[in-house]
């Protein structure tokens, strides 16, 4: 049996972010990162971007060089998947049955795309953008000659990926079976936006559309069906219809959680000396109004990995971390800050036809939310209004005349 003192089960942004912390704050007992990935640490955001777009060689995308791991004294163990938790006896089984001892254990894992479930889903041609294995392979389709696509799900990675897809050439049909793209998280204004700017970029935006069954020619996809009776053909299909945190073996050995595993202020679980982070960790939030929530970004994740290195190095902070978020899509870059969950008003900020506008989200009055497109300033300066709860009349914020900072 192997064993070490400290191991974290993912190489995303937290699982890397984790162990580089727990060196920083003095940790000095062994560390294993285990990973179902076959890749050293690598930045999951240019996946859906830059890295489709081939903008961005994989080497620019790993979150430190090769050697930084083995300088650190943080063993790599990739392509392992951990099967089993046995939280009395401090082990973790591996596909193929080994048996790890551990002395904390950083769940870190992530989540896995969310597949469909109608007929025809296991073709051929269907593709999660997810790890870089999942767009090596469109990629490779892409240069085989795959040019009608049709993206499944109206959140940030199926905009993006119809953006980057467009832009290389591709005919895009974007299905989302809301009413309005982005509805889960923002805004009518900023969904309305995103569905003209795709629109006006050449994508076939469909609101409301469902699916049917994906349509095949032998073991590859050739259509999808939707339930209104229309037909798309198409060479290639993306599904970005969120993930399923992947938190198995933490609940089967008896963690508290349901979408995702339930973690304390300190990032810590139900099960003694067992911590969560990132996209798979549920928390209770000050910006969410106390509501458990589950983010799935990047600064969440690092700063999770941060607050749970202070706890197991003895100096335990509670995390309270403004969230915040981007997407690149096209030329425009959207910043937002804090969650506009339960929000009751919202005040547009700047005109849409510019391409350059925030909007504002209320709750009680207090400023909860901003979504800022290609209007950095307002981001910037607007995160202390959001950190604040500041009550500002929506005549003030509408003034685009008056900096944000000037109204703290």
């Amino acid at each position: 049996m192997s064993s070490a003192d400290l191991v974290i089960v993912g190489t995303g942004h937290g699982g890397a972010q984790a162990a580089i912390a727990l060196r920083q704050n003095g940790f000095s007992g062994s560390i294993l990162m285990l990973s179902r990935d076959p890749e050293p640490p690598y930045e999951r955001p240019p996946l859906s971007k830059e890295y489709l777009a081939g903008d961005k060689p994989f080497e620019r995308m790993l979150i430190r060089p090769e050697p930084f791991w083995a300088g650190k004294d943080i063993a790599l163990r990739l392509a392992c998947a951990v099967t089993k938790v046995d939280p009395a006896a401090k082990e973790l089984t591996v596909v193929g049955g080994e048996t790890i001892a551990y002395g904390s254990l950083v769940w870190a894992a992530g989540g896995d795309p969310r597949r469909l479930s109608c007929p025809g889903a296991d073709l051929g041609g269907i593709h999660a953008v997810r790890d870089k294995a999942d767009v090596d392979r469109m990629k490779a389709e892409l240069e085989a000659g795959a040019r009608q696509v049709v993206v499944i799900g109206g959140g940030y990675i199926g905009l993006e990926a119809a953006a980057v897809l467009t832009k290389l050439g591709c005919e895009v049909t974007l299905l989302e079976a809301q009413e309005r793209v982005l509805s889960r998280v923002a805004g009518e204004d900023l969904s309305r936006f995103y569905e003209n700017e795709h629109r006006g970029h050449g994508v076939d935006v469909r609101l409301g559309a469902e699916v049917d069954v994906i349509e095949g020619d032998g073991d590859r996809v050739t259509a999808v069906k939707l339930t209104s009776g229309a037909t798309l053909e198409c060479d290639m299909l993306v599904v970005g219809i969120g993930i399923v945190p992947a938190v198995g073996p933490l609940i089967a050995a008896g963690a508290a959680g349901a979408n995702g595993v339930e973690v304390d202020p300190y990032c810590r679980t139900s099960l003694p000396d067992i911590y969560a982070i990132g996209d798979c960790a549920a928390h209770a939030s000050p910006y969410a109004g106390g509501a458990v929530v589950r983010l799935e970004s990047v600064q969440n994740a690092t700063d999770m990995a941060s607050c749970a290195a202070k706890a197991i190095c003895g100096d335990p902070q509670p995390y309270a971390a403004l969230p915040w978020f981007w997407s690149n899509q096209y030329d425009l870059r959207l910043q937002t800050a804090g969650l506009s969950l339960g929000h009751d008003a919202t005040v547009l900020r700047g005109d849409p036809a510019s391409r350059s506008f925030s909007v504002i989200y209320l709750k009680e009055g207090r400023v909860i939310a901003l979504d800022c497109v290609n209007r950095t300033k307002d981001y910037a300066q607007g995160r202390q209004l959001v950190e604040d709860r500041a009550v500002i009349a929506p005549e003030v914020l509408l003034d685009t005349e008056t900096e944000l900072k000037a109204m703290l």
